[in-house]
């Protein structure tokens, strides 16, 4: 019996002895966490000064009436704003020219890049699989767009190079062997049909049409790039053909809130809802704290500009420059979500994919919901107070200007 006793007695103390050290680990990386945030907050309060009064009168807070979907003036003449990247480059008003003027404040922003290796020169693109002038709008866009965001680092991010954990800045990138394809996932922006066609690709699967959502998230068919030694790692960077596709990030943002929050979730609701719903709601109800369902995108905007979050950042709403490091990792192909199937299209064909496989168009849940799209974003954003909406935008700078999206303010 009292063997008994003192086993269960030592095993009791081994498991508490585990919980304490699990506890004391996301303590320290929660602290770690909100130490980083809290930097960057202040860098954005001290130094950019967004939100100021004083600049109410010359800056126009962006997603107000009529502002949410019209073009910075030096791209208010590209074929399509959201794809274009060579007039900032070029043009006078360019927001590349404005940056220039305070070229310390970027740089300060950018020291949050752990910068390995850019490359001297941009490799360019095999196109030896297309064979007419089909693609050739894609492509001269394609082109703009990479030229834009080699520059843009090659200038504002060359200067600082610290190490990195080379592990954790691949862990979002899948491997597709056959092809030689690298595919950074950027959730929101197409990701789930991208993992169908990588599947596709890689023998997996006859057709995308029939890979459920489930089996495209929790199948763990697909290998990332993580799992590979760190030779294995170097050699498919240097070799394999590197694609991102990313997102306007407003509409990101309320497409992810959208999908997370507005529908049954056994797994925000529980882990984010009530968290949030704890802190940013005055006098919420039993219910409410104890389903963490019917979360407010108010609330959901308090979450995500706290420095001291209640809960932690998830991939769908973190910065794409934090989940794929593009000014350390050299991509060949970067698409937009705005001109998806185009450009998954023409990808496609430049690494030989077999010809009757296309980029799937269909939303695999939430179907009957309306896209996300800028009209969609105007409308959540109603309610949002302008601080908050510029405090938003802040929170995205630094994906803006990388992928050259339209500065979401006007000069008077």
């Amino acid at each position: 019996m009292n063997l008994q006793l003192i086993y269960i007695s030592v095993l009791m103390f081994g498991v508490a002895g585990l919980l304490l050290f699990m506890y004391l680990q996301a303590w320290i990386d929660e602290q770690h966490t909100v130490s980083e945030e809290k930097l960057q907050q202040q860098a954005f309060n001290q130094d950019f000064k967004f939100c100021s009064t004083e600049k109410t009168t010359r800056t126009r807070n962006w997603i107000t009436a009529g502002n949410l979907d019209k073009p910075s003036k030096a791209l208010a003449k590209s074929r399509h704003y959201q794809g274009e990247g060579g007039p900032l480059l070029q043009s006078k008003d360019s927001l590349t020219t404005k940056l220039s003027e305070e070229p310390q404040k970027i740089k300060f922003l950018l020291k949050q890049f752990k910068q390995v290796n850019l490359p001297s020169i941009m490799h360019p693109l095999n196109k030896n699989f297309i064979k007419d002038d089909h693609w050739k709008a894609t492509d001269e866009m394609q082109e703009r767009r990479r030229s834009f965001l080699y520059d843009f680092c090659k200038k504002y991010v060359s200067e600082h190079r610290p190490r990195a954990h080379l592990v954790r800045m691949v862990s979002r990138i899948y491997v597709e062997e056959q092809h030689k394809l690298l595919y950074c996932e950027v959730p929101k922006a197409g990701c789930s049909n991208w993992k169908r066609v990588l599947m596709v690709l890689s023998g997996l699967a006859k057709s995308a049409a029939n890979i459920t959502h489930d089996t495209v998230h929790y199948g763990k068919h697909l290998k990332k790039l993580d799992s590979y030694d760190l030779k294995g790692i170097h050699m498919r960077l240097k070799t394999y053909t590197k694609v991102i596709f990313v997102r306007d990030p407003m509409e990101r943002l309320v497409s992810a809130f959208r999908d997370k929050f507005e529908h049954p979730n056994s797994y925000y609701h529980p882990v984010f809802g009530k968290a949030i719903i704890k802190k940013y709601r005055l006098n919420a109800d039993k219910e409410a704290l104890k389903t963490g369902s019917g979360v407010k995108f108010k609330e959901f905007i308090d979450y995500l500009l706290d420095s001291h979050r209640p809960v932690g950042m998830d991939t769908h709403w973190e910065q794409i420059n934090k989940l794929c490091y593009p000014c350390i990792i050299s991509y060949d192909f970067i698409g937009k979500f705005e001109t998806l199937e185009e450009d998954a299209n023409y990808f496609l064909r430049l690494i030989g994919a077999p010809e009757g496989l296309t980029f799937p168009n269909f939303k695999d849940r939430h179907s009957t919901d309306r896209r996300t799209n800028s009209e969609v974003v105007r409308k959540y954003l109603e309610d949002i107070p302008n601080r908050e909406r510029q405090q938003t935008y802040n929170f995205y700078y630094m994906d803006y200007l990388m992928f050259n999206y339209t500065v979401p303010y006007t000069e008077p």
